[in-house]
């Protein structure tokens, strides 16, 4: 007999090595600005290389784990709002089919903390993670839907993806904007 729960920590493992792959790498990053900006050896003052170290990383770690974990709960929401609006199960069985589908994320996460080194290599990977994982969750729930429930399936997933996306890109760009409207330069 298996075990259902088996890959039940996939999710927060993936979650844990994503988070660390980009936590990484923006330390590598902060810590160059801090020093060119010449305030590293300032706080050296105050910690030890491996204190300031660990601190950042320890600091973006749990920014980056709020983000992603924000971002799975936002995903299931949106895949379980799919499944109530497009498909014919009514006892939660797609749920248990596209359960499976965490393992995309872990091997993508094991492969995110292999490239550590690259921005573009971390957001590509999980680009790729998350395009596999929708593949996989259209073809898993594809037997509950009639072929109108299958578009409207993909149709919700990516409208309600890119207004995400794109009102936070916008948001962004007007906080930018306004910041440095506000310089006196």
């Amino acid at each position: 007999m298996r075990n259902p729960y088996l890959t039940s920590y996939f999710p927060l493992l993936s979650i844990i090595m994503f988070s660390l792959a980009l936590s990484l790498r923006t330390e590598i990053e902060l810590v160059s600005i801090l020093k060119n900006a010449g305030i590293y050896d300032g706080m050296l003052e105050f910690f030890s290389d491996t204190g300031i170290k660990l601190s950042l990383l320890a600091l973006l770690m749990v920014v980056y784990f709020m983000v992603f974990a924000a971002l799975k709960l936002i995903a299931d929401t949106i895949n379980e709002v799919s499944l109530l609006l497009f498909s014919r199960d009514h006892e939660g069985e797609s749920l248990k089919l596209i359960r499976k589908g965490s393992v995309i994320y872990f091997v993508g996460g094991i492969a995110a903390l292999a490239s550590f080194f690259s921005f573009t290599g971390i957001g590509s990977i999980f680009l790729l993670a998350t395009l596999v994982y929708f593949i996989y969750f259209v073809y898993k729930i594809s037997p509950n839907l009639t072929f109108a429930g299958i578009i409207g399936t993909v149709f919700f997933q990516v409208i309600l993806w890119s207004t995400l996306v794109l009102g936070v890109m916008y948001l962004a760009v007007k906080v930018y904007n306004s910041l440095l409207a506000s310089l006196p330069i």
